[in-house]
Parts: C-alpha cells; structure tokens; sequence
C-alpha cells in the first residue's frame, strides 16, 4: 500500500504539468488580450506594457519562464489588478470557497447518505418516493435556477435571509444557508442514488442473507456489514464531487455576490487576465487531483478485495 501510495502521488506531477500546459496555451492562443480595451491604447504605451510583462516574447519563451516561475511558486503579476500578485487573490478567496465547498459537500454525504438507506429499507413506499423525487429535482434542476428562487422566496417575498452577503459581514452565518443550500442540492441528489442503488444490492446478497440467518440485528448488519461495501461507490464520486463543488461555487458565489475564487475566475476569463486565470485553473486542478488520490487509498481500505501491488 505504501509503494501504491508513493508511485500515485509522484504520478500526480505529470497530470499537473500536462494540465498547465495545455491550459497555458489554450488561454493564450484564443483571441483577444489583457489589454484589449473598448478604447484601443496608443502603440507606444501598449509595447512598454507587453515589454513590462513579458508579453512580447515568443510564445515557448513566454511558457518556459512560467514554468520556472511557478516552481518558485510565484504565480506572476494580475494585469487585471496590477496592486496585488496572483497569490494575494487566491490566498484571500480560496477560504471562504473551500469552507462553504467543505458544508456543501459533508451535508451532502449525510442527508444523501441517510436519504439513500431510508429509500433502501422502506423500497416502493413513500419514504422512497419523496426522497428519490428530491434527488431527481436536484439532478435535472441547475444551481443557476434554485439560487434566485431561493432568493425570491426566502429574501424578498419572506424576508427571512438576507439576498447576499458572506459570513463577516453584518448578517453573519445566516448568510450562508441559501447558497449552502444551492450548492448541496444537486450533490445530495447523486449521492442518495448512489447509495440507495448500492444499498439494495447489499442487502439482497448471500453475506447479509447469512448475517441474518445467524440472528444478528437489522441495525448491526446496515452498519457493520451493508454500508462498508455499498458506500464504495459514493466514496468514488467524493473526488471528483469536491473539485465540482469548489468550482461549481463560481455560479453560486456570483449569484450570492460571495467573496470567493470564484468571482476572481470569472473576472479573469472576462478580463483576459492570462496570470490570475491561469492561477485559478492551478488551483482547481490541485484540488481536483488530490481528491482523486485520497479517495483511491480510502476505496483500498474500505475494499480489502482491491490489490495495489
């Protein structure tokens, strides 16, 4: 397990490095640049600027410093924002959509979780119906639809919550639960199918049918027998469902007006701002890979079956 563990994470480095490559050059060849603006800069100052940043050297050039660059870890200047550097954007942001990705994601393992078991033990009765029609509005309806409704009902009809904000702001924590909201439906919906699906299956095989013959407890057997093997799919939709939660955030935070990395990775694909766009992308990918490494070594623990030698 611990050569596994070792070869994956060093496999971790050419996943990155192909990820920034392709993304360096997919940004910098589509049209269009950071300073291209409605009103069109003289020549002189436009050449001085693009000679500041590097910008008039050839392409290859212009990667092979990023790279060097980025193994120093300096993620370059913001054209966009020309006060701060890349790292002062995503160090400032990245909290605050990490901890509303962290809710988002662990109530959306516990009540998907618990609304697949209940969906599973009382199959075809109303308990099922309502949770799987839940799960289905979350799947088929988009965040960009469930945020505003939340927001016309809850703030502007009810007045309940406030209509936007973040959590250091004067309406403090209540500030978070529509967009938490939001954010954790469609992955509560996946995961209450997912478990739900593997639930069954447990149950309808020969360990359990023995485990039952043998006198044990419905409650022992769901959780020391059934969920140990049914949540093997979940735990493979985890890593890949906290990178799309932390970048599904962009929709969310936009709509909530949320301080976080979301709103800068917008920005940044507006602007054309090749350095902060390319520092999010980082992150993103960052995020994404090492979620898929944690979930391979939790999958060989929950499944002793999975060989790694």
């Amino acid at each position: 397990m611990t050569k596994f563990i070792i070869r994956r994470f060093i496999g971790l480095i050419p996943t990155l490095f192909i990820i920034i490559t392709m993304s360096f050059f997919i940004i910098r060849i589509a049209p269009g640049g950071p300073f291209d603006k409605e009103k069109r800069l003289p020549p002189e100052i436009l050449k001085n600027i693009e000679k500041k940043y590097h910008l008039d050297e050839p392409l290859l050039q212009q990667y092979g410093r990023y790279l060097l660059d980025i193994t120093r870890g300096d993620l370059g200047p913001s054209f966009s924002y020309p006060d701060h550097d890349v790292k002062f954007f995503i160090f400032n942001s990245l909290p605050k959509s990490m901890l509303l990705g962290t809710m988002a994601l662990g109530l959306s393992v516990i009540l998907g979780i618990g609304a697949g078991m209940i969906s599973a033990l009382r199959q075809n009765n109303w308990q099922d119906y309502t949770a799987m029609s839940i799960a289905v509005f979350g799947i088929t309806v988009p965040n960009f639809v469930v945020g505003p409704v939340l927001m016309y009902f809850l703030a502007l009809k009810l007045g309940w919550l406030p209509t936007s904000g973040w959590i250091t702001g004067r309406y403090g924590w209540v500030t978070i639960i529509m967009p938490l909201i939001t954010l954790t439906l469609p992955y509560f919906a996946y995961m209450a199918r997912l478990s739900r699906a593997s639930i069954l299956e447990a149950l309808r095989s020969d360990y359990v049918r023995t485990a039952r013959a043998k006198g044990l407890g419905e409650t022992v057997i769901m959780f020391k027998h059934v969920l140990k093997g049914a949540l093997l799919p979940v735990v493979s939709y985890l890593g890949p469902a906290f990178a799309g939660i932390i970048t599904g955030s962009v929709v969310v935070e936009r709509i909530f007006r949320i301080p976080g990395l979301g709103q800068f990775f917008v920005q940044a694909a507006f602007n054309r701002d090749y350095t902060l766009l390319m520092g999010t992308v980082i992150v993103y990918s960052v995020i994404l890979i090492i979620m898929n490494f944690l979930v391979d070594i939790i999958y060989g623990y929950l499944d002793p079956r999975i060989s790694y030698s």
